[in-house]
């Protein structure tokens, strides 16, 4: 029997499907708690009261610990005439949906952190505890990281700017240690005429490194480069405009160099963990009196042998009779100029959450956000911190498609 050839019926039509677009929801109100930081010597605080006034102005309520500007010099009143609620019970403070911190979350604040809360902090990888960890996914916290939020341009602001600060600050302490009223070598941070200018040795030439370098020379000193990334140096070079004496650390050439400097900078980084110990003991013993050592990588261990973590109450000690100033956290010394730049960064990025719609919805196409978030909903999405403590890892992407 042949086969039926097909019928087509003139009654049968096709019709398009209406077009779905993902809409815009409507702006979205925040209310934001900023706590007074009790932990790791923390002097900043998360918003100006600048930036509280342009939150206040787009319809959001801030709640601000009584005292929680004090360490960066803003009163309670400075906030209070920006609109904020000034609050002298702690609790109260963390029971705002969005927290910001300028400390991680600390043993004292997990009883105090509420469910679903959002809380912007830095993460300081080397003082991590899996205990807090494990708490804040069990409260399906969703936190976001300082040190991983990255802006339109794909760098790292309030890293960047931290680092500014620290590479800024590094020139004033050294020339305040090399005074002989610090038991330092007496010499002048610069150059004067007739006499051979200092000579400062900065290792790595990252931002920290690339500001130094641009203060030291600024004031005359003699500044040799190390790093191991030639790129690098070649990048600093052509930021600082002018020839630098450049070199990749080979121990014979770091030790020969530190033997004969006035001030040695240490500012090697690296993405997670410990910074590399590129300067031995031996190396250190061999440095001249009263010469000035500033660990600027001391928060991720150090990167000299002889380097003991030192607080900015006791900022120095002495082996060697080598001056070494090992104070984690500089940007909460110069808290003011810290606490206004971290400010520029968040104002914005909580004025783009609100006008999104929220958190759940800003992150659905903004990947700079992702970026910073290292726990969703309770949820653990930071590759290292799982591998670190042997935690379930999720990844964000695969989170978030989920849910729409």
């Amino acid at each position: 029997m042949a086969a039926s050839k097909p019928v087509i019926s003139t009654s049968f039509s096709y019709e398009t499907l209406e077009e779905t677009l993902d809409v815009k929801p409507q702006g979205t109100q925040l209310q934001i708690g900023i706590p007074k930081e009790i932990a790791f010597q923390e002097n900043r605080i998360g918003l100006s009261p600048d930036a509280v006034g342009v939150l206040i102005n787009n319809g959001h309520t801030v709640i601000v610990e009584s005292k929680a500007g004090e360490g960066s010099n803003y009163a309670d009143k400075d906030y209070s005439e920006a609109g904020a609620q000034i609050c002298y019970n702690r609790e109260d403070v963390f029971k705002a949906p969005v927290l910001i911190k300028t400390a991680p979350p600390v043993q004292e604040d997990l009883n105090l952190i509420q469910q679903n809360q959002i809380i912007f902090s830095p993460i300081h990888y080397s003082a991590l505890n899996k205990k807090t960890i494990e708490k804040l996914m069990e409260k399906k916290v969703t936190a976001i990281s300082f040190e991983n939020l990255k802006d339109d341009s794909g760098t790292y602001p309030i890293v960047r700017s931290m680092s500014e600060i620290a590479g800024g600050a590094v020139m004033l302490i050294a020339g305040q240690y090399l005074s002989s009223f610090n038991k330092g070598k007496g010499v002048l941070l610069g150059s004067i005429s007739g006499i051979p200018p200092t000579k400062v040795v900065v290792i790595g030439a990252g931002t920290v490194g690339e500001i130094a370098t641009r203060n030291a020379i600024a004031l005359g000193a003699s500044v040799k480069v190390f790093d191991n990334n030639v790129s690098r140096l070649k990048q600093l070079q052509n930021n600082l405009g002018q020839p630098v004496w450049t070199s990749v650390i080979e121990p014979k050439i770091l030790a020969k160099q530190l033997k004969t400097c006035e001030v040695a900078v240490g500012a090697l980084s690296n993405e997670y963990g410990h910074a590399p110990v590129v300067v031995t003991e031996a190396m250190v013993a061999n440095m001249r009196k009263g010469s000035v050592i500033i660990d600027v990588a001391i928060d991720r261990g150090g990167c000299f042998e002889t380097s003991q973590l030192t607080s900015h109450e006791n900022p120095v000690f002495e082996k060697y009779d080598v001056i070494h100033y090992c104070v984690p956290n500089i940007p909460s010394g110069f808290a003011r100029t810290a606490s206004q730049a971290i400010s520029n960064v968040l104002m914005h990025l909580l004025i783009q959450i609100s006008d999104e719609g929220g958190l759940d919805e800003i992150i659905w196409h903004n990947f700079n956000i992702r970026e910073g978030i290292y726990l969703f909903k309770g949820a653990l999405t930071d590759f290292y911190i799982s591998q670190k403590f042997d935690l379930k890892y999720t990844d964000l992407a695969l989170l978030i498609a989920s849910r729409r």
